[in-house]
């Protein structure tokens, strides 16, 4: 019977150095973009344009280019071109055989930008960006005129299909230009939206005022302007000037300046900011760091604070305001619209898509730089500064007295409240930390109470599609069951009743299923969130997860993915492993075991949460988008959809 069962044994997979697989820099890329650009998803898309205008901004910065065109054409491909000094065509000194031109292109890590030599500050890496362009691109073709001549190569899914050629003498020409189309092998048939990409190019321009930035689309995308020239002689304070435009401000003119490290630290780089508080709206900030967006802040975003706080309260001392030492970072953030760019060398970021800076010794020199400078404007315009204060102070009061209200630890004050019977709540006593995922159905919430940290994280299951609230009466939304359900477990009310500091939860987790029907809850749910309980989208408490559609399976290797893009790449070229690829879909959250929905979708250390935030470039563009699709009137959407229909070649069902 032992050797009967000694047969059964599936006999032992080879595990030798065949086994071993080795890709190449261009074709991990290519398997893996996420781990470069962030995902294939339609912000990482536009991220590869950013890629390259970084590189020609850098140029820029550095003194060396004062002008990119960038053009969208008609065939969904792109071309930056500048008039800087071009990038090096000559045989590159670890291989002969190559150009520094194709090295860059075809190789991770290789640049002008790492020694500081080139350039003291840059966003782009050379080689980084440009190399994992090339990757994604079914197609990038590069010119550079460099010492009055002008050579060219081009690039097929990364590889290049020939060595660089002299084309003829530019002896009126200098600088780079690059053409790329991204391969639909990789994105599917996503296409660039010429709205998203203006707005990108103008702010590029307010970063740095001695660059002109002009734009082209041959793609019409509503009444945006076909052709427009970016030029910005006051900078950032010119940006928010113009962002904050019949705005009620405390400040006639916003604290804006410039300061270079060189002259403060002996260091090469520089930050630029301004502010200014209103009554109007809810606070804002926008960092950038050598030209590249930080949406999630980091260390010059912390000093800028830093510098603004002290200086703030050195003020209220000054003034004899003792209330002015109760005023915290938050204070100072409710009303207060922001924007700081700093540059310096060799920036570190938390990602390839750097959206977080992490060099530490960034916020020390933003705020020595800001402080001086804040306490000389407070002192020259006493009037703004004594309403910036009074303002702020009562921000601070009305903060202290809600936590005085809330002084009761978050657990006995559970048991106090009446919490929908439904959820499943953590056990942590704090904020701090904690995690409410809303899922749809009890199905859902069954394989999320498994795969859970009980500690911190709490799941409420909602019961099908909640309420419309976009123009639903008043009525309807105080009898709303789920509607109802979700205050309560947040612990806020809704609309003007809303307070963000009663908020019962740090992170609120939107966790539908990956299909059509999920995607409609999410947009009802952030309808909600977005009319009735702004504040909380504005200071980043609303998320959204990113379940997967599909497992892959082969041998011992597994492998999540989001969508059929993707899984179509995998199945063709495989996943590493041996034997034949088993696929699952996933129909539902309900359908993944917990082990699955936790590795995937609720375990912080290897999912992805996608931050729910507004783009509010253009003034009411949020709540006008809002009120077409989300609206009681069918006409709106009806015609949204005839005027957005061009840009749809294949609908995924």
């Amino acid at each position: 019977m032992a050797d009967d069962l000694l047969g059964a044994v599936e006999p032992e997979k080879t595990y030798d150095a065949s086994s071993i697989q080795v890709l190449d820099g261009i074709e991990h890329v290519r398997l893996r973009p996420g781990m470069y650009i962030g995902g294939i998803d339609e912000r990482s898309y536009h991220h590869l344009v950013a890629e390259i205008v970084d590189n020609s901004m850098d140029e820029a910065v550095a003194g060396h280019a004062t002008r990119i065109d960038i053009t969208l054409h008609a065939n969904n491909s792109v071309t930056v071109v500048d008039n800087g000094r071009g990038i090096p065509t000559d045989p590159h000194p670890s291989d002969p055989s190559k150009s520094a031109l194709e090295i860059i292109f075809c190789t991770l890590n290789a640049g002008g930008k790492f020694s500081g030599d080139a350039y003291e500050t840059s966003g782009g890496l050379h080689g980084v960006g440009s190399s994992v362009v090339n990757a994604l691109s079914d197609r990038l073709y590069v010119e550079v005129a460099r010492n009055k001549e002008l050579f060219a190569i081009e690039f097929i899914r990364g590889v290049p299909t020939g060595p660089i050629a002299k084309i003829g003498a530019a002896p009126n020409r200098r600088g780079t230009s690059v053409n790329f189309h991204p391969d639909e092998q990789i994105f599917g048939k996503q296409k660039f939206k010429p709205k998203r990409l203006f707005t990108m190019a103008r702010s590029k321009a307010y970063l740095f005022s001695g660059v002109e930035i002009r734009w082209k689309s041959e793609i019409e995308d509503g009444d945006m302007p076909m052709e427009a020239t970016f030029k910005f002689p006051g900078g950032l304070a010119d940006y928010l000037n113009e962002t904050l435009e019949n705005v009620t401000t405390y400040a006639d003119a916003p604290f804006a300046g410039k300061v270079t490290f060189q002259e403060k630290f002996g260091e090469p780089g520089s930050v630029e900011w301004a502010i200014n508080w209103t009554p109007a709206r809810d606070g804002s900030i926008q960092s950038y760091c050598n030209t590249v967006p930080t949406p999630e802040g980091g260390t010059h975003v912390a000093g800028f604070w830093a510098a603004v706080l002290k200086g703030i309260k050195a003020y209220g001392e000054l003034v004899s305001n003792k209330k002015a030492a109760q005023i915290t970072r938050d204070d100072l953030m409710s009303g207060g619209c922001a924007l700081v760019s700093c540059f310096i060398r060799d920036p570190q970021f938390v990602g390839q898509t750097k959206d977080r800076l992490s060099t530490e010794a960034a916020q020390r020199m933003v705020e020595n730089s800001v402080r001086d400078y804040f306490d000389t404007w407070l002192a020259s315009d006493t009037k703004a500064a004594g309403a910036i204060l009074d303002f702020l102070v009562l921000r601070a009061e009305e903060r202290l007295r809600r936590r005085q209200e809330k002084e009761t630890a978050r657990k006995s004050a559970t048991k106090k409240l009446r919490l929908p019977g439904k959820l499943t709540d953590c056990t942590a006593k704090n904020r701090e930390g904690t995690e409410l995922f809303i899922v749809e159905g009890d199905s859902a919430g069954g394989s999320g109470k498994g795969a859970r940290n009980r500690v911190n994280q709490a799941l409420l299951p909602l019961k099908g599609k909640i309420l419309n609230v976009l123009g639903a009466a008043s009525s309807k939304l105080n009898t709303n069951a789920e509607i109802n359900d979700l205050c309560e477990a947040l612990g806020v009310g809704m609309g003007t009743k809303f307070n963000v500091d009663d908020l019962r939860y740090d992170k609120i987790i939107i966790m539908t299923d990956a299909d059509v029907d999920g995607a409609h809850i999410a947009a009802l749910l952030m309808t909600f969130f977005y009319t009735q309980m702004r504040p909380l989208i504005d200071q980043g408490h609303l998320y959204l997860a990113c379940p997967p559609l599909y497992r892959l399976t082969q041998g011992a290797k597994r492998v999540y993915v989001a969508n059929d893009a993707e899984k179509d790449m995998l199945l063709e070229k495989g996943l590493g492993g041996k034997g034949k690829i088993d696929l699952q879909r996933f129909k539902g959250l309900g359908e993944m075991d917990a082990k699955d929905l936790k590795e995937t979708t609720m375990d912080p250390k290897s999912r992805k949460l996608i931050r729910v935030t507004i783009d509010e470039d253009e003034p009411g563009e949020t709540a006008d988008l809002v009120e077409r699709l989300m609206g009681k009137k069918p006409e709106m959407r009806y015609q949204y959809i005839q005027e957005n229909a061009k840009f749809v070649e294949e609908l995924d069902v």
